[in-house]
C-alpha cells in the first residue's frame, strides 16, 4: 500500500540538511559545494582546526587545567589563586612551574596540566642552549629567540589570526554591501558621487597609509582593525553595485515601487537577497586577504603589541635568525596551510553559487 489515493497525494519530499529544511535551491547549492571535494574537505579541516585553536588556554598553558589540593579542587586556568592557597608564602599567584610550588600540592593532592605546558608568554628559563632552542622533548617545536614555545605562539597566534580576519571581514563586508546597494539603487548624482569617491579612496597607497597611522597609534586589535577596515570595504562595492544596478529594474521590484512600499524595505526585501549571490562568494577571499594584512604588519613590527601571539611576528623572528630554521620553516607552514585551505573554500563557494552548475 503506497498510503496514496486521487483525494490524498502522497507530499512531495522535504530536503533536509542537518535535520533542518532547506530549499530545493539551497539543496543544489550544497550538492555543488560537496561536489569541490578539495573545497569541501578544506573546510572541514578549516573548522577543526578553528575549534581546536578556540580554547587554546586549555591546550597550552603555564597553569595547570586542575588541582586536588587538601579534600578541594581548584582550576588555575580559570581563576587566580594566591600562593598562600596551596601553602606558600606570598599572596600573589603562585608560578606553578616553581617545582617548590609544585612539591607543596603534590604532598596533598595531583594536579592535571594542559597537553604543552606554557603559554604564549611563558619564557623557559631551562634551557640547555641558549635561545632560539631547537626541538626538543620540552619544546615539540623549539623555542623563539626568546625562550617562548612554538607551539604555544603558534596555537594562540592562529586563533588571533582566524578571529581578526572574520571580524574584519564581517565589518567590511556590511561596510561595502550598504555602500554598494545605496550607490546601486538610488543611481545618478549619490552613484557619480561614490564613484569618483571610491576611485580616489581605492587609489591611495593602502600599506604606507597603514604604517604611518600604525606608528601615529599605539597598536591594539581593535585599533589596528579600526585601520584596516578603513581600506578593505572598498572590495565589495563594485560587485554589489553592479547586481543592485541590475536588480533594480526587475518586474518584482517594479511592481513593489508601484504598490507603494518604501524604498528601503524594496532594497531589504528584494534587492539585495538577489545581490547576496555573487557576494557570499568573495568573503572566503576577504578573509584571506584580512589575515595576509595582519601577518604583514606583524611582519613589519607594526601590527599587535609587542607580546602578543602573532604570525608575523614568529615569520619575522625567523627572517632575524636564520640560525634557527624551525622558526621559518614553521609559521610558513602553517601560513601555507591556512591561506591554501581559505582559498579552496573560497572555489568551493564560488561553485556553489555559479548558476551554470547543476550539480
Amino acid at each position: 500500500m503506497s498510503g496514496e489515493t486521487p483525494d490524498h497525494p502522497r507530499p512531495a519530499p522535504v530536503d533536509r540538511f542537518m535535520g533542518l529544511p532547506i530549499s530545493r535551491l539551497m539543496r543544489r547549492r550544497l550538492d555543488n559545494f560537496q561536489a569541490n571535494r578539495r573545497g569541501y574537505w578544506s573546510w572541514w579541516i578549516f573548522i577543526v582546526l578553528f575549534f581546536l585553536t578556540l580554547p587554546a588556554e586549555f591546550i597550552a598553558n603555564d597553569k595547570p587545567l586542575l588541582i586536588r589540593y587538601d579534600g578541594s579542587f581548584y582550576m588555575p586556568v580559570l581563576i587566580a589563586y594566591p600562593e598562600t592557597t596551596f601553602g606558600g608564602d606570598f599572596e600573589t599567584e603562585g608560578d606553578y612551574r616553581d617545582p617548590f610550588i609544585q612539591d607543596l600540592i603534590w604532598e596533598k593532592g595531583w594536579m592535571v596540566w594542559p597537553l604543552v605546558r606554557y603559554s604564549y608568554q611563558t619564557i623557559n628559563y631551562n634551557l640547555p642552549v641558549p635561545a632560539p632552542a631547537p626541538p626538543s622533548e620540552e619544546n615539540w617545536l623549539g623555542t623563539d629567540d626568546q625562550g617562548r614555545d612554538v607551539v604555544a605562539r603558534l596555537l594562540y597566534g592562529f586563533r588571533i589570526s582566524i578571529l581578526f580576519g572574520l571580524i574584519l571581514t564581517f565589518f567590511s563586508s556590511i561596510t561595502g554591501i550598504v555602500a554598494g546597494a545605496v550607490q546601486g539603487y538610488f543611481g545618478g548624482w549619490i552613484d557619480l558621487v561614490f564613484q569618483r569617491i571610491i576611485e580616489v579612496w581605492s587609489g591611495l597607497p593602502t600599506l604606507f597609509l597603514l604604517i604611518i597611522l600604525a606608528s601615529l597609534v599605539e597598536p591594539t586589535f581593535w585599533r589596528l582593525l579600526g585601520l584596516l577596515l578603513l581600506f578593505s570595504w572598498v572590495s565589495l562595492v563594485g560587485v554589489v553595485r553592479a547586481e543592485v544596478l541590475r536588480a533594480r529594474s526587475l518586474d518584482f521590484v517594479r511592481a513593489a515601487r508601484a504598490l507603494g512600499v518604501s524604498e528601503l524595505q524594496i532594497i531589504r526585501r528584494h534587492v539585495l537577497p538577489n545581490a547576496m549571490v555573487s557576494t557570499f562568494t568573495f568573503l572566503p577571499f576577504i578573509l584571506t586577504g584580512s589575515v595576509t594584512a595582519l601577518t604583514s604588519l606583524d611582519f613589519l613590527g607594526l601590527g599587535l603589541p609587542p607580546g602578543s601571539p602573532s604570525l608575523g611576528e614568529l615569520l619575522n623572528q625567523g627572517k632575524q635568525n636564520l640560525q634557527a630554521p624551525w622558526l621559518g620553516f614553521t609559521t610558513f607552514t602553517v601560513l601555507a596551510v591556512l591561506l591554501s585551505l581559505l582559498v579552496f573554500i573560497g572555489e568551493a563557494v564560488r561553485d556553489a553559487f555559479d548558476a551554470r552548475k547543476t550539480g
